[in-house]
């Protein structure tokens, strides 16, 4: 139907640096991350629900994850659409909007939204949505939400923005950087006009494609193939067509690429929760400065982060600083805070070592 506005919520990251809390078949948007109540997929459902009917949310993911996700019972089940291998974001966004087209929303409007981010707060959040999808809707083009930066952060990508001159909160982006040296992090957030890339998008169907096939002519082609495809119930086909497309992000892809993008500075507190160090902006610590989960016992430590998810058991840590524990029925961490990051290699690591061992033995 013509108008109609769709939320679309990208959860198809399995959360590496999040282990070994997170593993698969437990992504790290089902854990308890920013609230001890709702898993960061409910929170995010949660906010949009005040924006779009719940029959207009959908959940799009990997193969691997459909399931778990399907199973949180937050959305029907064919809301929760997978693509059928992986093709980072550029590939996910394609194939959702070929399943919107097909399903008759190929007018529709879309709000492309995270599910791994902290949003401090709802309302707020709600109204810079609403302002986009209406900047979409009313000018054409793709549109985004830039955060104000509030630190030197080298492990995100930056918009620049041009100087608004008309006193209009939507503005043209004229560049992007991604993940900057410390160097150039610290001189974007000095300048006015370089934001936090939100990774949240907003257009209507028709401009996406319109990008497509000025931005990538062969995703495109392909694009129009998976249509014609679920027109005649061919899954085979469709799946044929996905696969020509190439494994990059949508960002790469196209944003960097299209001749109309635009932004509206973010009014909402915001924090990327891509590692375990972002929990100690997320919940309350202690007078040390210690960010404490489950059932702890911690003597002389200052700054560190303890998540203890195994009930019958207790972590003890002494003399520690800045460092992160984690215990789990599957594994244990323990690392600087400042490497956080890393901790993505070790998730790889201990897939390997626990396969090598299983084999030994």
């Amino acid at each position: 139907m013509a108008g109609e506005r769709v939320a679309v919520i990208m959860a198809g990251g399995s959360g590496e640096r999040f282990w070994p809390l997170s593993r698969p078949g437990r992504p790290k948007q089902l854990l308890y991350l920013t609230d001890p109540k709702m898993t960061m997929l409910e929170e995010a459902v949660h906010r949009v629900r005040g924006l779009i009917e719940t029959d207009r949310i959908f959940v799009s993911t990997s193969r691997e994850l459909a399931e778990p996700i399907r199973e949180a019972d937050l959305l029907n089940a064919d809301n929760v659409v997978s693509e059928p291998t992986k093709r980072n974001t550029l590939g996910a966004l394609v194939w959702l909007a070929a399943v919107l087209h097909h399903r008759g929303l190929s007018e529709a409007t879309v709000a492309v939204l995270t599910s791994d981010h902290k949003i401090g707060d709802v309302e707020i959040f709600r109204r810079d949505v609403s302002m986009a999808l209406s900047a979409a809707e009313q000018d054409g083009g793709l549109v985004t939400l830039g955060i104000p930066p509030t630190r030197p952060e080298t492990g995100f990508g930056y918009m620049q923005a041009e100087p608004s001159t008309n006193g209009r909160a939507l503005v043209p982006v004229s560049s992007f950087r991604e993940k900057p040296s410390l160097e150039s992090a610290m001189e974007f957030v000095a300048s006015p006009n370089f934001f936090w890339n939100s990774g949240m998008l907003f257009y209507t169907l028709a401009s996406f494609r319109e990008a497509l096939r000025h931005c990538q002519p062969v995703v495109y082609e392909a694009y129009e193939r998976i249509i014609a495809a679920f027109g005649r119930n061919d899954d085979l086909e469709a799946i044929r067509a996905f696969e020509t497309i190439p494994n990059i992000s949508f960002d790469f892809a196209v944003m960097e690429r299209a001749e109309s993008v635009s932004m509206i500075p973010a009014s909402f507190p915001w924090d990327d929760v891509g590692s375990w160090d972002a929990l100690a902006r997320s919940f309350s610590t202690d007078l040390l400065g210690n960010t404490l989960q489950g059932c702890t016992a911690v003597i002389e430590s200052r700054g560190c982060i303890i998540v203890n998810d195994v009930e019958d058991s207790v972590v003890g840590v002494i003399g520690l600083k800045d460092c992160i524990v984690v215990n789990t029925r599957e594994g244990v961490l323990v690392c600087p805070k400042n490497l956080a990051q890393r901790v993505r290699e070790v998730s790889v690591a201990s897939a390997v070592s626990l396969a090598n061992h299983v084999s030994v033995e």
